[in-house]
This record gives structure tokens, C-alpha cells and sequence, in this order.
């Protein structure tokens, strides 16, 4: 799977912390691998994103991505369940 990143998603990722950054390197060398990887929980979801997927990063932080075509993946937004939940 082909990666890309919107610019609102390297900024927010670039203010979080050292230990989080690393694990976000893993997590997505792991998804563009096997998207379908069961650590990575990938699932859709609906709202407030709809047609957008979720895989986790860590605990409590989560990537969200569309799906740009069959082999590419968009990679918009970062956080917390909650601050992505608002």
C-alpha cells in the first residue's frame, strides 16, 4: 500500500512526542505492509468522517486515512480518540 500524508497530518504529528512519533514510523511501515494487520485494529468509521478508516497508533492515539484508490492511502488526521471524536 502506497502512503501519503496531508499537511495537517504532518503538522499535528510533528508536535507530538518523541516516543509517539516512533511508534507512528511503526505503525505505518506496518500498514503499508498488511493494511490489514490485526494489531492495527483498521476499521471504518463513520462519523464524524464518513468514508474514512481508523488504525490504531498507540492506546489512545488513532490515524485516520481514506482511501484514495485500491493501492493508495491518504493519511489526514492525527490525535487522541477524543480530540478526534469532537
Amino acid at each position: 500500500m502506497n502512503v501519503v500524508f496531508h499537511k495537517s497530518f504532518i503538522k499535528r504529528a510533528d508536535k507530538l512526542p518523541p516516543t509517539v512519533k516512533r511508534k507512528i514510523a511503526e505503525r505505518i511501515e506496518m500498514f503499508t505492509d498488511d493494511p490489514l494487520n490485526g494489531q492495527l485494529r483498521n476499521h471504518a468509521i463513520y462519523t464524524p468522517y464518513k468514508g474514512s478508516y481508523s488504525i490504531d497508533i498507540t492506546g489512545d492515539y488513532k490515524a485516520i486515512y481514506y482511501l484514495i484508490d485500491d493501492e493508495t492511502a491518504l493519511f489526514t488526521h492525527i490525535g487522541t480518540h477524543s480530540q478526534l471524536c469532537r
